[in-house]
């Protein structure tokens, strides 16, 4: 063993979280909930303007396909 190697095993001590474990995963659900109302705010934008979204539609599809995700090709 190396010098190097014993004195970190002597230096290493205990070290106890700020808070109980389960903290870290109630901030962690309030900040996915968090993202959940953002993401949920955005809903049906595309449909708020049926005008623009049908011209895009009708302006953005070169090649006849119904599906815009790209998955058919």
């Amino acid at each position: 063993m190396s010098v190097v190697t014993s004195l970190l095993a002597e230096a290493e001590a205990h070290v106890e979280l700020p808070f109980p474990a389960i903290v870290f995963g109630l901030i962690a659900f309030v900040i996915f909930i968090a993202l959940a109302a953002v993401m949920w705010s955005y809903r049906d934008v595309a449909n708020r303007h049926p005008r623009k979204s049908a011209a895009y539609a009708a302006s953005h599809d070169p090649h006849g396909h119904a599906d815009r995700t790209g998955a058919d090709h």
